[in-house]
């Protein structure tokens, strides 16, 4: 029997070696022993633990599985967002990308890039700390995901710690969970066997699995992973993506081997068509490629769209088409009364989905593919992900084909639909709307709004039609007695629900612009009107002109914006909203408000020490505004090198005048007094 000191020593050099097999077995796939060589190591070590309950580590190979299956999920919020890519669907909009990042660098540096098949499964986010995995989860809305540690612990290919004597002391990794082909045909095979509905497709099958609130089950499903990122690539101390994704794979991660180092676009196009060719070979599904530069030093120059990186683009694979027929048309009314018509199709098999409904946009689309009732009709789904009719198969009509009308009236209220000059969409104009209403609750409750859990679409629709929630203070009403008798929902389910609603009244004005679902006000217009107003008292008093002032926002935001909340029924309801609690909360960088917030820059002659467009996105994540006129709403002009007629006009106006050193100590004393 080992004593306390032996057995320590004893697990630490098992955990040393199995980690080593599992390197080589599931990293390079080489094993180095035979299975039951690995499973009598494995074996001592469970033993071993048993008896030394307390030297079990989280790093120890036992401890991919374990814990009691979970209630719900946690939210984690991202150090840094896992922002989404920018489409290319074909050469052509490859080579604009190259253009617009000549354009922003103003050509002052040659560009190498990397290209990278895109795997098709779910983007996850690890955290170590000190080499050992300490946390995982999933993109979410890119800010914030759910907390599914326990869950990744259990795939094979993601190290425990990582295999290095001097990690770095925080890194966040980022890449790929997803199903191989071979075994995801397996796990339906066991699925059908047992009476359970297969997935219907590898994507499917790896979120589905990773969203178990029972580990146990997740380790039951063949999941894998691939690595492709890291959140901060200066906590690696890798001047390049492509030195990333090798210094990576020998910290313990697999590595996709079909990624490639180009000079220039003409080589990333046979890239592509290299993978094109290799995809039904591949052992796992993909759906295009990522083209990276690879310099994170450019890519630091680049930075960020909204959304987007502006170093990176997807070049997707052409969308899977089919034939299928166009049985009939269903109008549909959206939160902003716009009548999208709805194709129901005879149902087809599409690119592992199988295509029920597409939608056809606007009344001018159906005219311009002539599109009719009976058509045997072209299906895409573009991007692999969305359906599209594409055109309707003339030479296969018979003449029973029905030619395709829009409504006079609404669908739903029976009320009459206008359309304005020089807009695409059909809109019922009752602010009444049944549907218009719902779908504004749904908006409001979704993650595009507050993201109130266990209030998604199909409980707000159950809601709305029993008339226990017809309008957005209702929801702060909601109690557990009006919950109890409905189908789906428990006592767990209610408690969440209700928790969930009360804590959803502390959040960002902006989020909470977002959540109103105003016409024309996404999350990007949002943030703009909480950097200038800051208060919705401050918001609902501004005047067209306080509104036009602000850079981004043109006469028809600020229309809709005015329109909106000078209704008296919004009036009143904001103000129900408000006496119910809400807390709103100013985003911060650092400890304080964004430092440039409230100034407005305005740009003259040649800028030497970075590009405008580089100068002008550094201000914007300070909070500043840009300007691309002489107005009052100007605080500061800066001038590079040979300045225009600006310089004097700006004098005139007493508007405050720096010089490029001045602009660029200006930015670094804000970033650095943000640190």
């Amino acid at each position: 029997m080992l004593n306390s000191t032996a057995a320590k020593k004893r697990i630490q050099d098992l955990i040393q070696e199995i980690q080593l097999h599992d390197y080589q077995y599931y990293i390079l796939d080489n094993p180095l022993i035979a299975d039951s060589e690995y499973d009598l190591l494995f074996r001592e070590l469970l033993d071993i633990e048993k008896n030394f309950p307390d030297l079990v580590s989280q790093d120890s190979p036992s401890q991919r599985v374990g814990g009691a299956p979970l209630e719900k999920f946690a939210s984690i919020e991202h150090r840094f967002p896992m922002l989404s890519l920018e489409n290319a669907f074909n050469d052509q909009e490859l080579y604009e990308f190259e253009q617009r990042l000549k354009r922003f660098l103003q050509n002052s540096t040659p560009l190498s890039y990397i290209a990278e098949p895109k795997l098709d499964g779910l983007a996850v986010e690890l955290v170590y700390e000190e080499g050992l995995f300490v946390k995982g989860s999933t993109r979410g809305d890119g800010r914030t995901g759910e907390d599914i540690t326990s869950n990744l612990k259990t795939i094979q290919t993601i190290p425990l710690r990582l295999h290095t004597p001097e990690p770095p002391a925080i890194i966040e990794v980022r890449g790929e969970v997803f199903i191989g082909n071979d075994d995801f045909i397996a796990l339906n095979k066991e699925r059908v066997d047992s009476g359970e509905p297969p997935f219907a497709n590898p994507r499917n099958a790896a979120a589905g699995s990773l969203r178990q609130l029972d580990p146990q089950l997740t380790a039951d499903r063949p999941l894998d992973f691939m690595v492709y990122a890291v959140s901060d690539p200066a906590s690696t101390k890798q001047n390049t993506q492509s030195g990333l994704l090798t210094y990576l794979n020998s910290l313990g991660f697999k590595i996709n081997p079909h990624a490639a180092t180009c000079s220039d676009m003409k080589s990333i196009i046979t890239h592509y068509n290299h993978l094109l060719e290799l995809r039904p070979a591949l052992p796992y599904e993909i759906d295009g490629m990522v083209v990276k530069v690879d310099s994170f030093l450019l890519q630091q120059r680049l930075g960020t769209k909204s959304r987007s990186p502006r170093w990176a683009i997807a070049r997707k694979f052409p969308a899977s088409q089919a034939t299928t027929r166009l049985n009939s048309i269903e109008f549909q009314v959206g939160r902003t009364g716009a009548v999208t018509p709805v194709a129901l199709l005879e149902p087809l098999r599409i690119g592992g989905v199988t295509v029920r409904r597409a939608t056809l946009h606007n009344e001018d689309e159906i005219k311009r593919k002539d599109l009719r009732i009976g058509d045997t009709v072209l299906i895409q789904r573009a991007g692999d992900v969305i359906p599209e009719v594409i055109k309707p198969i003339t030479d296969l009509r018979d003449g029973t084909e029905q030619i395709i009308s829009m409504p006079r009236t609404c669908p739903v209220c029976d009320h009459t639909l206008s359309r304005e000059q020089g807009e695409a969409a059909t809109r019922c104009t009752n602010p009444h709307c049944p549907s218009q209403r719902m779908r504004s609750l749904i908006h409001f409750t979704s993650k595009a709004g507050l993201d109130i859990e266990g209030l998604g679409k199909k409980a707000m629709e159950q809601l709305f039609n029993e008339k226990i929630i017809t309008d957005i203070p209702d929801i702060y009403s909601l109690k557990h007695e009006h919950l109890q008798h409905l189908d789906g929902w428990g006592e767990k389910s209610a408690a969440n629900a209700i928790k969930a609603i009360a804590d959803s009244k502390k959040t960002t004005l902006s989020q909470f612009i977002a959540a109103l679902g105003i016409r024309y006000v996404g999350e990007v217009t949002s943030r703009l009107l909480e950097t200038r107003f800051q208060t919705l008292e401050r918001l609902m008093l501004a005047s067209t002109d306080d509104l036009l002032a602000v850079e981004g926002i043109g006469e028809q935001v600020a229309g809709s914006l005015q329109d909106y909340f000078s209704d008296p029924a919004v009036q009143e309801m904001l103000s129900t909203l408000m006496r119910n609690g809400f807390e709103f909360s100013l985003p911060q960088q650092g400890t304080g408000i964004l430092p440039l917030a409230g100034n407005v820059f305005l740009f003259t002659g040649t800028m030497a020490s970075c590009s405008r467009s580089e100068a002008k996105e550094r201000l914007k994540d300070l909070g500043g505004q840009v300007s691309s006129s002489l107005t009052k709403k100007v605080t500061h002009l800066v001038c590079g090198d040979k300045p225009g007629s600006k310089l004097k006009k700006a004098g005139e106006m007493s508007i405050s005048i720096l010089n490029e050193q001045q602009f660029m100590e200006l930015l670094g004393q804000q970033h650095n007094g943000d640190q």
